[in-house]
């Protein structure tokens, strides 16, 4: 009778552990959000990284790295967009999560990178990226290759739950594809159109929009725009019809007013982040914000 007892107790805690969620930490709310999207029920999300805030730049606190420590997957963006990310993962001490281990992903795989160096390149020309711009996810195109990692990753972990995570992809995928019916119909119309950031971290949307940008309000990538910088961006807006000055809101828009102002454009504070802004509560809403806003000026 005991040992009927004893099983029964292993076989009920057994099927409670295997009905935890699994714990996921991410570098970005992007990456929390089309985890959450995939994994539903079965995952428990955290991020490091605040959407307000510099992806390049985040201090990783004491909680963080307790996260990672306890973490079944860590999901980030490879290439080097977080140069904080194997500090974090080191001072976590949790093999499981390391490069190339079981509980890794890379999002950056299987992406179309976009402005890759085909030379070498030295910390003089500011902050050149070595693998190419790692501003990929906030690509339209992007967000089907980065939730079809997740899932095969979900399923890798889990493989018992192959059908709920294939069911939620395919719900995400339905949805995504609805939502790239109206984007390609704004790309339509913004082909051609001239832009102006203050970051180099718009080619994935500018590219998928048909638009141009080749001048930034940062003279160099990480580099805060100097008087005589923003005078010849001032001309080049005049001269050569900019539609509107592009910024994410984490970084600081002064310049951006008063070139706007000077230049008579509209200076737009669009999202690299889930949750930068409210109208940015998940990927598809991130996307539709920033096509939407740039496409309204074309309309009118």
């Amino acid at each position: 009778m005991k040992i009927r007892i004893v099983l029964l107790i292993l076989a009920v805690v057994s099927s409670a552990s295997a009905e935890q969620p699994l714990r996921v930490v991410t570098t970005l709310t992007t990456f929390a959000s089309l985890v959450k999207e995939i994994g539903g029920e079965q995952v428990s999300v955290q991020s490091v990284a605040s959407p307000n805030f510099n992806p390049h730049f985040i201090e990783a606190k004491p909680s963080d790295v307790l996260r990672v420590k306890k973490a079944d997957l860590f999901v980030h963006g490879g290439l080097d967009l977080e140069a904080w990310r194997d500090p974090l993962v080191n001072a976590a001490g949790n093999v499981n999560v390391r490069s190339g281990a079981k509980g890794e992903l890379a999002l950056s795989n299987g992406i179309r990178l976009l402005q890759v160096p085909d030379r070498a390149v030295s910390r003089a020309e500011g902050d050149i990226h070595l693998f190419g711009n790692p501003h990929y996810y906030i690509d339209p195109r992007a967000g089907l290759v980065m939730a079809q990692s997740i899932a095969s990753k979900l399923i890798e972990l889990r493989p018992d739950s192959r059908e709920y995570f294939s069911t939620r992809l395919r719900e995400f995928e339905e949805r995504l594809g609805q939502a790239m019916i109206r984007w390609r119909a704004a790309a339509a119309k913004t082909t051609g159109i001239r832009l102006v950031g203050y970051h180099n971290e718009w080619v994935y949307l500018v590219d998928f929009l048909g638009a141009e940008m080749s001048q930034f309000l940062e003279p160099k990538p990480g580099i805060p725009p100097s008087p005589q910088h923003v005078e010849k961006l001032l001309r080049y807006i005049k001269e050569q019809g900019v539609t509107a000055i592009v910024q994410s809101s984490y970084f600081p828009d002064d310049v951006g007013r008063k070139l706007s102002a000077d230049g008579a454009v509209p200076l737009l504070l669009l999202c690299q982040n889930v949750g930068e802004a409210p109208e940015c509560s998940d990927f598809i809403g991130l996307v539709d914000f920033n096509i939407t806003s740039i496409a309204r000026l074309v309309s009118q």
